[in-house]
């Protein structure tokens, strides 16, 4: 069995979608088995061999970015990047104390892993919201457990996260440290 390498260089710009600059099939001999370049192909624009037998090897969504506590974004295995926000749960507020240790744990959750997200709803601001597990751990969760985020019983369905949210609170784990912290629902208000 030969071995293959396979070569992809992209270009991104905060303002579009990645796009594909070249892709190569190179063998274990140097040997370049298929080239395609251009001068800047949007997904949409590859060859088929690309879009259907190149694609799905590079793997499933990945998170890529963490904007706080509670909200990510997810690579697309089509290189479409989609913001979610963690379902059930609200983190603290960039500003507000434990925002920025709420936003460091859930990078450490899920920062450039695998994440599968179940979607629930879309909202005013056009995010998925859902629920994700990053390297098969929930992350919504995890939040809670860890005492980053609180559960937002005005959304909340899963029976599970009040109570993580008590054994958090008991524990004085994360936000629960503070004798009587301010959820972002409030803090928004002011």
């Amino acid at each position: 069995m030969r071995s293959v390498r396979l070569f992809l260089d992209t270009e991104f710009t905060a303002f579009t979608r990645p796009r594909l600059m070249s892709f190569a099939l190179v063998a274990e001999t140097g040997e370049a088995l298929y080239l395609e370049r251009s001068e800047g192909w949007t997904i949409e624009d590859c060859s088929g061999f690309v879009r259907e037998a190149v694609l799905p090897l590079l793997g499933p969504p990945e998170a890529r970015a963490v904007a706080d506590g509670d909200t990510l974004t997810v690579l697309k295995s089509d290189f479409q990047q989609v913001k979610v926000r963690l379902a059930e749960i609200d983190a603290p507020e960039k500003r507000q104390p434990f925002g920025t240790r709420s936003r460091q744990s859930l990078a450490a959750l899920c920062l450039e892993k695998r994440a599968e997200v179940r979607v629930v709803d879309v909202d005013r601001y056009k995010r998925i919201v859902g629920r994700v597990h990053c390297g098969g751990v929930d992350a919504n969760a995890a939040q809670v457990r860890r005492g980053m985020a609180w559960v937002y019983e005005r959304y909340a369905t899963d029976a599970a996260l009040p109570e993580l949210q008590d054994e958090a609170r008991a524990a004085k784990r994360g936000l629960w440290v503070d004798p009587a912290p301010v959820p972002p629902w409030e803090w928004r208000k002011r």
